[in-house]
């Protein structure tokens, strides 16, 4: 503290600095830095964010809308139709499952607690072939619930795991509308939890790709439900409907759905080493005309998927992209960068083209939280843009005291 008072002294005997203290008037903030650098960044966390120019095409796909997601760099490879509104069918069903995890994770619900199938359940469990062939007013356990769900398209089990989160169907929906909120998508509504057919149920390829990333993102233990190839209850063996956990090996998940309008839909990701490096896609295919076609279009675009990129591990989780200056805070700087590893994928040969460029969001001032962002980092092949990456900090920086605070502030005012 006493270096702090003599570096602030000849300031703290201003006349000028005293009465604009007294008077608590504000000193002027220092104009935003742009910063830029020629080191690699990590990649970015934007799935919205259609596929870069320089992308290679895609194959053509017998469906009405695709979506190609790279889990592993957070790229989108491919898109066609992808913002157009649809109907989705039983790939609602992974934003019911998202909010059952969230419950479990709570402690609303456990595995083992038994849920009473209403008759509501029940009902809809005979609308149509989607269902788990539970009987009324019986007693089935959580997790007997989220295979049915999962592996059979369950509508009966669907609605009973939605009135057992939040007591009733119409709670659950309010529920699902508001998580679609947090998750930042714009087209989507749901009226029901189990996807029939009804108005004002809509979605898009891309938004259902943002739900199903972020399933098997926060709750990885999903795809231990939603990758079982076959499921049996009640006296009754039912196989996935997902063609593909019985054809390749690499894929582990997600969810069929059908409906007259919808047509057939499959959403499905893989998980493969490529290059040394992990990757996981995530395909959508939308509005395909049987189970064989949306089976046999989804293994194309995932095998495309894998095959047209070379992958670039850019830097390891928590290493230190740059360092930078931070403002009235017990530490004078902050390393950048993710916790995660920071992976690009780039068009096959293309790996040695590879530029970033940096923005921050300067002046940075303290307090600053461990994982805020604070800065930009642009990812071009060659003179293509190709994606943008979120910075973040690698640690908090907590405030300093009252007179490191004047001082950096009084620095700031006349920089």
């Amino acid at each position: 503290m006493p270096d702090d008072v003599n570096r602030c002294r000849p300031l703290l005997q201003s006349p000028l600095l005293v009465a604009a203290l007294a008077l608590g008037l504000s000193l002027p903030a220092a104009p935003e830095v742009r910063a830029a650098t020629n080191a690699a960044a990590p990649a970015g966390l934007d799935l919205f964010a259609q596929p870069a120019a320089a992308m290679p095409l895609a194959p053509e796909v017998a469906a009405r809308a695709v979506i190609l997601q790279d889990m592993s760099s957070h790229q989108t490879l491919a898109a066609r139709n992808a913002d157009v509104p649809v109907e989705p069918a039983s790939l609602t069903k992974l934003m019911t499952g998202y909010l059952v995890f969230q419950a479990l994770q709570s402690g609303k619900l456990s595995l083992t607690k038994e849920l009473t199938i209403s008759e509501r359940a029940w009902r809809t469990g005979m609308n149509g072939v989607s269902r788990s062939f539970l009987d009324v007013n019986s007693r089935v356990k959580v997790e007997d619930l989220i295979k049915g769900m999962a592996v059979q398209n369950g509508n009966d089990a669907t609605v009973a795991l939605a009135e057992g989160v939040a007591g009733s169907v119409e709670a659950f929906v309010e529920m699902m509308n508001r998580q679609a909120q947090v998750f930042g998508l714009k087209a989507t509504h749901f009226a029901n939890p189990e996807g029939l057919s009804t108005r004002g149920h809509v979605s898009t390829a891309r938004e259902l790709s943002i739900i199903a990333a972020r399933l098997i993102t926060d709750y990885p233990q999903a795809l231990n439900y939603f990758g079982l190839k076959e499921f049996s209850y009640n006296g009754y063996r039912q196989l996935s409907r997902n063609l593909l956990l019985h054809r390749d090996p690499t894929v582990d998940g997600l969810m069929t759905g059908y409906t007259e309008a919808a047509g057939y839909g499959l959403i499905a990701t893989a998980h493969r080493n490529v290059q040394g490096s992990q990757r996981r896609l995530l395909s959508v295919v939308l509005g395909a005309v049987s189970p064989e076609t949306r089976a046999n279009e989804s293994q194309k675009l995932l095998n495309w998927g894998y095959s047209a990129f070379d992958v670039v591990k850019l830097f390891d989780a928590n290493q230190s992209v740059t360092t930078a200056q931070v403002w009235k805070g017990q530490s004078g700087t902050v390393r950048l960068g993710r916790s995660t590893p920071v992976i690009v994928v780039v068009p096959r040969g293309q790996a040695g083209a590879i530029q970033t460029s940096l923005t921050r969001n300067d002046p940075l001032l303290a307090p600053l939280a461990q994982g805020q962002t604070v800065g930009t980092l642009t990812v071009t092949v060659g003179t293509q843009p190709w994606q943008t990456v979120p910075l973040q900090t690698l640690e908090a920086v907590p405030s300093a005291g009252w007179l490191g605070r004047l001082w950096d502030a009084v620095r700031l005012g006349i920089k």
